[in-house]
């Protein structure tokens, strides 16, 4: 094939080998392995994908098949879709901790007959979903360790692929190319399946065309080079992840770092300080969690500088990195601050060279995102979706609002339907639901607008505001707006509070779950010499009820100086037995709430909250790591919460 210029290159094996002939020796991946990083340059990572397709291609994997990718962030993992890609296959990355009967949903309905996969945990899911869909006949593994005496047919080491794609290459040494070439920019680039808040997953056909075009217009947006460094440490079935660590790295050239194990990813990330960031909404909650609990180990002194400089912070920090006025007198005291508190802060959490952070996925609570930006970190708001390329609304430099997430980026539209629901038009929209004619009818219309299922509103300044889902904004009974995520964001900015999730509906009044941060709480309650013997006897522990009951009447008394949310005070709660987890369908893999779902399983709590009960006996299925089920159960004290008077209203 003729070389292609990389701002012509329209697909990603394309793109792929632009890179090889334009920077064949600059870092294109890097991985940490026994604690030393291992390099793999552009050159070097298209010479293995070629290998690798052409080992594929050995093994029956040709045009239109699915491959299937399983485990966490690692070159080998990458190159398989790159090579899946350069012989006109399609990747079907999945969520490396869904347990096997999750996934077999997923083969049959992509129809997958092919996997390569990370170790030998992932080879063992891959031969149960086989039990249930024995067309997959070829599942490659990369990591060896603990598979010496598997003999199953059709599992193959990842090397075995190579030597087979270079007995391959010896005889047709322009196959691959030759199939590179075939390639369009409106082919199925990839297949992503949807983390199923309402129901079966669905799969998200997107194209080249506009995987590349939303990498590329975003790249633009934010000046990214080839000398960007990005910390890949979020699983590749999100396509948050797979936009930032694979499509725009493919269309900028720099540098993806995969960490050695999720257990290390805070050592890592400061170790390569990457200077381009992006993490949902929990990260940044977990990351604040771990300052939050050092600060409370800290010494009198170091804790009294910490708060102090904080407070200097949140009144003048987000106006110096918007380049906004500020006296001279609060601009020397921020820059103190910053030499004794701002700066060994962003150096802990990895953060001393980022550019620029993003976060999406789900909304983040105004004073969460504060934080960050008051610190020197510039962090911004994005909006988007695996159906739109995730790049649909980003805050421009020096346009940051709390409240927003900016207005909409290059070759975007907008509207916004009577009902409050927001519609997109965009170059980077689905194709279509993969065999699900219908769903894709119930979010493309015949003029080309996405429904967002969103709910929110255009400011004067065009900055588009997320209110909720549409289907999770409600009523209270009076009449009045009830924004549950909005609620559960306030609440999450408090360390000890994990997850938390509001119920109030037709209700006269708002009701929640608390799931509280066992390692955060925990450490408050060490402090104290307050004993306990697990996750079940903390949460239920009086003081920490008390604890728990500070952070809601501080909530209560920020909603009650907001007009149209003043009623949504929380009036009752209860801090929830067990931890909400995905294995047990509680949380999308993404870690979404499954807000209905939660009502339906534990609607005897629900009642007691509303019943105006001190205390309520409740048993729980739980899924354990190996499949079994097994049951839990505690009586759990329900605790009325301090509310306020309307203070708009009553101005």
């Amino acid at each position: 094939m003729q070389d292609v210029a990389l701002g012509e290159a329209d697909t990603f094996p394309r793109l792929l080998l632009a890179h090889a002939r334009l920077r064949p020796d600059h870092p294109a991946l890097r991985e940490k392995d026994l604690g030393i990083w291992q390099t793999w340059t552009w050159s070097q990572v298209a010479q293995e994908v070629e290998r690798l397709a052409a080992g594929l291609h050995a093994l029956g994997f040709k045009r239109g098949d699915h491959l299937a990718v399983v485990g966490e962030n690692r070159p080998r993992l990458y190159f398989a879709m790159m090579a899946a890609q350069s012989l006109g296959g399609v990747p079907v990355p999945l969520y490396q901790d869904a347990i096997a009967a999750e996934m077999v949903y997923v083969f049959e309905n992509a129809e997958i007959e092919f996997a390569v996969v990370e170790n030998q945990e992932q080879v063992d899911k891959m031969l149960e979903v086989r039990s249930s869909w024995p067309r997959l006949r070829t599942i490659v593994y990369d990591d060896p360790r603990g598979l010496r005496h598997y003999d199953q047919a059709g599992l193959l080491p990842y090397e075995e692929v190579l030597r087979r794609g270079d007995d391959v290459l010896g005889q047709q040494p322009s196959l691959v190319k030759d199939e590179i070439a075939r390639g369009r920019a409106e082919d199925t680039a990839a297949l992503f399946y949807t983390s199923g808040t309402t129901g079966k997953p669905k799969g998200v056909v997107q194209t080249y065309r506009a995987l590349i075009d939303r990498s590329r217009v975003a790249a633009e947006l934010e000046g990214l080079t080839a000398d960007e460094d990005v910390l890949a440490y979020l699983p590749l079935a999100w396509i948050g992840q797979n936009i930032f660590s694979y499509a725009q790295a493919l269309v900028t050239g720099y540098t993806v770092n995969c960490p050695e194990s999720p257990s290390t990813v805070t050592n890592d990330m400061r170790e390569i300080g990457p200077t381009y960031y992006f993490a949902p909404p929990r990260v940044f909650e977990g990351l604040l969690t771990q300052v939050m609990i050092r600060m409370d180990d800290a010494g009198f002194i170091k804790r009294r500088l910490f708060h102090y400089f904080m407070d200097v912070a949140r009144r003048v920090g987000g106006r110096i990195l918007d380049g906004k006025p500020v006296p001279l007198a609060q601009r020397l005291l921020y820059w103190l601050g910053d030499l004794l508190i701002y700066g060994p802060l962003r150096n802990m959490l990895g953060m001393s060279r980022v550019k620029v952070a993003y976060t999406a996925g789900e909304a983040i609570g105004p004073d969460l995102f504060s934080f960050y930006r008051s610190i020197g970190i510039n962090l911004k708001q994005l909006y988007g979706s695996t159906e739109t390329s995730v790049f649909v609304c980003v805050q421009p430099n020096g346009q940051v609002k709390a409240d927003t997430v900016g207005p909409p980026v290059a070759g975007v539209q907008l509207k916004i339907r009577e009902n409050g629901e927001i519609l997109v038009k965009s170059p980077g929209l689905l194709k279509e639901y993969y065999k699900n004619p219908q769903a894709t009818a119930e979010v493309l219309d015949a003029d080309g607008w996405y429904h967002t299922g969103d709910a929110g509103y255009i400011d004067a300044d065009g900055h588009l505001h997320i209110i909720d889902r549409a289907n999770d904004v409600g009523k209270l009974a009076d009449g009045t707006l009830f924004a549950p995520k909005y609620i559960e964001n306030k609440l999450k900015f408090f360390p000890y509070i994990k997850e938390a999730v509001a119920f109030g509906h037709g209700r006269h009044e708002v009701c929640a779950f608390i799931n509280i941060d066992y390692e955060a709480v925990g450490n408050w309650a060490e402090k104290r010499g307050l004993p306990y013997t697990g996750y079940i006897d903390l949460a239920g522990k009086p003081e920490v009820y008390d604890l728990i009951a500070d952070c809601v009447e501080k909530v209560n008394a920020d909603l009650a100086a907001d007009e149209k949310l003043a009623n949504s005070q929380i009036h009752r709660f209860l801090i929830l037995h067990k931890e909400l987890d995905p294995d047990d369908d509680e949380l999308t893999r993404t870690r979404k709430v499954r807000r209905r779902f939660i009502g339906d399983k534990y609607a005897v709590l629900v009642e007691a909250l509303y019943a105006g009960k001190r205390e309520q006996y409740v048993e729980t299925l739980v899924k354990f790591e190996d499949g079994r089920v097994g049951k839990i159960a505690a009586t759990l004290a329900i605790r009325e919460a301090k509310v306020f008077r309307p203070l708009a209203r009553a101005a």
